[in-house]
């Protein structure tokens, strides 16, 4: 007999959704309580094993230690881009001419909603040494892409780095520039959309719009800004889209990895970095995931009391995979 052989016993104790196996059942039910599987968990398309986020996914396609028989089945029939598989090699390549945008791309027929809108700044360098940022360039656009504010903010602290190189702010451009209260204020007025702060809930359909961007909470509080958590999409902190170290990616490699194309090669224009962020929000809002609202409402709960845990070591993996909520806000919910 094979010893490596799986025992029956080890199998029955094997999650339903990430594959682990454990030795009693007990541990298996541990496991299920801090890792929150759900529906709304990148997938791979071969094997159906559920990852944490789209690296992990994307180390077990084309890793440099990944599933061999998913590996080799990716390479004939994988997007590398949103790590899909497809039925053939000419379905794939008929699909990437819809996958990977370009700078100039459009935007795809049906998926515009119209309640997100986009949010990017670019900082000069204050204090004596130039490491304090002051916000200097904002910019908002749609879910069409199209420039809803932009200006130059002149900064409330004198400069001493305009960072030229990467900003391509020059000290003329703030001489005349909007103060920064009177832009506080129009970019507060687009948020809201005339509903008052103060009556936002979460999940309710008013006016507001949906805050979307990267690095987000650096960017408000550089503008003296507060905004609701719960109307906040930020990319820099959305789970699927983080590192297997649950570490933020940047911008850039979000674009590169999830969009197909290369942003902030040169000058870095607010305009760019607001696109490709709304563009990463709409494709993971746009995610094929079954529409069960019991789960992914970012609460976390513990649906797996230790007062269950005699009925819930009796329960077979799908069973306890069944009762596992995700503890973030999946943005399909969105959709």
């Amino acid at each position: 007999m094979d010893s490596r052989r799986e025992s029956s016993e080890t199998l029955r104790n094997k999650c339903a959704a990430c594959y682990r196996q454990y030795n009693r059942m007990e541990h298996l039910v541990e496991h299920m309580k801090v890792n929150y599987h759900s529906v709304h968990e990148p997938r791979c398309g071969v094997c159906g094993k559920h990852c944490r986020s789209f690296e992990s996914l994307r180390e077990h396609l084309i890793g440099p230690l990944p599933k061999v028989e998913c590996a080799r089945v990716f390479s004939v029939r994988g997007c590398s881009i949103c790590l899909n598989i497809f039925d053939s090699n000419a379905a794939v390549r008929h699909h990437r001419a819809a996958c990977q945008y370009t700078r100039a791309a459009p935007m795809p027929r049906g998926g515009i909603t119209g309640r997100a809108v986009a949010l990017a700044c670019k900082m000069v360098g204050g204090v004596n040494d130039g490491s304090v940022d002051l916000c200097a360039r904002v910019c908002l656009i749609g879910e069409d892409e199209n420039i809803i504010f932009q200006t130059y903010v002149k900064p409330t602290a004198p400069v001493t780095n305009y960072r030229y190189e990467v900003t391509g702010i020059r000290p003329e451009y703030l001489r005349d520039a909007m103060p920064l209260k009177v832009a506080q204020r129009r970019i507060q007025e687009i948020l809201c959309n005339g509903e008052p702060l103060w009556k936002l809930r979460p999940r309710s359909y008013g006016r507001a719009k949906i805050l979307v961007g990267h690095g987000l909470d650096h960017d408000l509080e550089r503008l003296g800004l507060e905004y609701p958590a719960f109307m906040i999409r930020d990319t820099a902190k959305y789970p699927p889209l983080m590192k297997t170290s649950k570490m933020s990616n940047s911008l850039k490699y979000l674009t590169q990895a999830y969009l197909g194309y290369e942003i902030q090669t040169g000058i870095e224009d607010p305009y760019e970095d607001c696109v490709a962020a709304m563009r990463l929000y709409i494709r993971m809002r746009s995610q094929a995931h079954p529409r069960d609202y019991n789960s992914g409402s970012g609460e976390v709960q513990n649906n797996y009391p230790a007062w269950r845990q005699r009925e819930l070591e009796r329960m077979s993996p799908e069973e306890l995979l069944a009762l596992s909520a995700s503890d973030y806000y999946c943005w399909c919910l969105d959709y």
